[in-house]
């Protein structure tokens, strides 16, 4: 796959500034809106609210009323999950809303407590009432206000709250990705006053009111990595523009890794690979590190790399659904949990049972083992539990602190014989019990057990 490419407004960030029109009334305008079908629902939700909206091409004119109406369609809020982010546009303006839960992709629990919390900081009752998230004020007051974790939609509906409200809030743990900064950055120009975006601590000084603007969506970082990416799946030659590669430093850096040459400006990056990908390890996190969102694309990366990739995924506990639907294409060399996959072109086939990495056990079908053994071990400092195998070697991670045995089975072989290849009519099982909390030890990235 070869040639240029131009990709076009991030998907994360557009329909947050879609919602952010609420806050001021009159006509705002956004331009570089990605073709996709997000965008034309949340037109409907806006319409909904008594908003006037025109698309026209990559262009939104979103026309915001003086009393919007703060009971959000149901209907259109359930299908898809960024309906939310009109929650805090609307408790910010007209200091209460009722949003149906939203819907979206099925990649793991995504509950609104943050949300909530948030809010309730603010000033607003908050609570789940028949399905919807029912929110009132009589007036919302700066404050404090310390997330659990840095989640994107916490931090943009309480940054979308507090700009309207008296005094000085601080979020710590904020968000730090480019879509919230991209929103920062559309608040000021509304007459919004927010410091801190794009790091950990973000403070906003409440205005009495916001006025109507024009902005420009960010490149879209995910669409921009996926190319990227099948550039060094086939061996490609791609350039990608409208991107800041600064939003994809780890990504280019671990492509890099893979063997590609990587070259940036300030809107764009090339990827050339000229030989077989290398394996990479890639752990998901919140931005700055490696996206959730590309976690399926390493994942199709290190199916077929030279070696042996760990891929971690940290931040949704079921995105590894897909894994199965891969296998049946003939990804057969894959080993997965709940939280992490092994893909690589010397690894065993392997089917997870359904059990979950969280510390309660696991449990794996391994096709053509047998002899079953009960070694003990110490475990490591990683955060969930997994299991990389190679032709010889069988590692295991594990949560810090916390002891497995692991029952393993496996062909006897001698020094003349080479290691069998798995048949699908023989199978072991594998599993991995906590036993308890000793102190990790030995190696801090993996307790290994070598096959003789």
């Amino acid at each position: 796959m070869s040639g240029e490419v131009a990709v076009g407004g991030a998907k994360n960030s557009v329909l947050k500034l879609m919602a952010a029109t609420l806050l001021a009334e009159g006509t705002s305008t956004i331009t570089n809106c990605p073709d996709i079908l997000d965008v034309p629902l949340m037109a409907e939700v806006l319409r909904g609210l008594g908003a006037t909206v025109e698309l026209d091409g990559d262009v939104a004119r979103i026309t915001s009323p003086d009393e919007p109406k703060y009971d959000a369609d149901f209907a259109a809020v359930r299908q898809f999950r960024a309906s939310v982010c009109v929650l805090g546009p609307l408790v910010g303006r007209c200091k209460r809303a009722k949003v149906a839960l939203p819907g979206g992709d099925a990649i793991g629990s995504r509950p609104l407590d943050m949300h909530q919390a948030g809010l309730r900081q603010l000033g607003a009752r908050c609570n789940i009432e028949h399905g919807c998230v029912v929110a009132q004020a009589e007036t919302l007051r700066g404050a404090e206000i310390q997330l659990e974790f840095p989640s994107v939609g916490a931090t943009e509906n309480i940054l979308m709250a507090a700009v309207l409200a008296e005094g000085v809030t601080t979020i710590h743990n904020a968000a730090r990705e480019p879509d919230v900064v991209d929103l920062c950055t559309m608040l000021n120009q509304m007459g919004a006053q927010v410091e801190g975006a794009g790091s950990p601590t973000m403070t906003i000084t409440g205005v009495p009111r916001l006025y109507p603007t024009e902005h420009r969506v960010i490149g879209d970082r995910i669409v921009a990595a996926t190319w990227g990416i099948a550039a060094a799946m086939t061996r490609g030659d791609i350039t990608v523009t409208g991107i800041d590669p600064s939003h994809l430093q780890l990504v280019l850096h671990k492509l890099h890794d893979a063997g590609a040459t990587v070259t940036q400006t300030d809107d764009s990056f090339r990827i050339v690979q000229y030989e077989r990908p290398k394996a990479v390890n890639v752990a998901t996190l919140p931005f700055p590190g490696f996206p959730t969102d590309l976690q399926p694309m390493a994942i199709a990366l290190a199916s077929i790399a030279d070696g042996t990739s760990m891929i971690t995924e940290n931040v949704f506990e079921a995105r590894f659904r897909f894994v199965e639907e891969m296998i049946r294409l003939g990804l057969t060399r894959a080993l997965t949990a709940t939280t992490r996959l092994c893909g690589a072109c010397h690894s065993y086939p392997v089917r997870p049972s359904g059990a979950r990495t969280s510390g309660r056990g696991l449990a794996w079908s391994w096709p053509g083992l047998s002899q079953m053994v009960t070694p003990r071990f110490t475990t490591c400092s990683t955060s969930t539990a997994a299991i990389r195998c190679s032709s010889r070697t069988w590692s295991v991670s594990a949560p810090r602190s916390r002891g497995y045995a692991l029952r393993y089975a496996r062909q006897p072989r001698s020094s003349s014989q080479s290691w069998p290849e798995p048949g699908l009519d023989q199978a072991a099982r594998i599993v991995l019990s906590w036993q308890g909390c000793p102190e990790a030890g030995e190696d801090k990235q993996a307790c290994c057990l070598r096959t003789q």
